[in-house]
């Protein structure tokens, strides 16, 4: 049976479920967790290998944080910056990308701030200059870290001491809907948007307003945690795991995963 691991399961009780003999612990952002992907890739997973994969999902900056502390087996995040640094730091071994889609600005359908069909600098220029709401994640997620990088490309100054400014140390969606609720914009990875498309249905109050910006590239990586840090690591099942990620027949099941007909995650192990 899958089992996804909450959130509120306190750290030692993750890492005792990891040490199961036959199951792998992973920690990952939100976005693979919330837009389905995970529990249409485990099944496949544990019928191939006969291992049960288990998750926490959390912001990428948490994640990594865990990798550290040996809480878990296996990553799969998208920060590739930080991710460099944690295998340079010899925490983790062997990264390899498997997956990518591209982050989104969202927001109100009457687009208060006029920022639809502008570039990503310019846009972030106006809703600075409109004092348009403004949702951040402010959790030190992959989304976050993106988006902080952004507003000091665009403004040179960061926006967090700003009233119009929102840090809702929330996951995705929770911040999609309190942009939604509060008139306001957010920053998204288009996976979790399109998931939550498909949730709202008619009663998306929402819409893209900037896409398709080169510097919106969101890259996903695999990264076993090494065993020289952690010795009770299970680095086989990582490793299997993490190959398993970049065949070519799991590359063409990431690839046919979609919500309204939309793909959510492009695979690009092999490129």
């Amino acid at each position: 049976m899958i089992k996804k691991a909450l959130l509120s399961v306190g750290l030692s009780t993750l890492l005792a479920m990891s040490l199961s003999a036959d199951s792998l612990m992973m920690a990952t952002t939100t976005s693979t967790d919330d837009t389905g992907l995970l529990d249409y890739l485990a099944p496949q997973f544990e019928k191939e290998t006969g291992t049960n994969l288990k998750w926490v999902a959390t912001g990428t900056g948490k994640a990594l944080k865990m990798g550290e502390n040996c809480d878990v087996d296996v990553l799969l995040v998208h920060a590739p910056a930080s991710e460099k640094k944690f295998v340079e730091n010899g925490f983790g071994v062997d990264r390899k990308e498997v997956m990518y889609n591209d982050f989104i600005i969202v927001g109100p359908i009457s687009d208060p701030a006029h920022v639809s069909g502008k570039g990503t600098v310019e846009a972030l220029k106006t809703i600075k200059d409109a004092k348009a709401n403004f949702f951040s994640r402010g959790d030190d997620s992959g989304t976050h870290k993106k988006e902080l990088s952004l507003w000091e490309n665009a403004t040179k100054v960061l926006p967090e001491a700003d009233s119009w400014y929102v840090q809702t140390g929330q996951g995705m969606l929770v911040t999609i809907n309190m942009a939604a609720e509060k008139n306001g914009y957010t920053m998204t990875d288009r996976g979790t948007w399109i998931k939550y498309e498909a949730q709202k249905g008619a009663d998306n109050k929402m819409k893209i307003v900037v896409e398709k910006d080169k510097t919106l590239f969101n890259q996903y990586s695999v990264i076993p945690i090494n065993k020289d840090k952690c010795p009770n690591v299970k680095s086989e099942l990582a490793a299997s795991f993490s190959d398993w990620l970049v065949k070519d027949e799991t590359q063409k099941f990431i690839g046919d995963f979609k919500l309204l007909d939309k793909t959510l995650f492009t695979p690009n192990a092999s490129k």
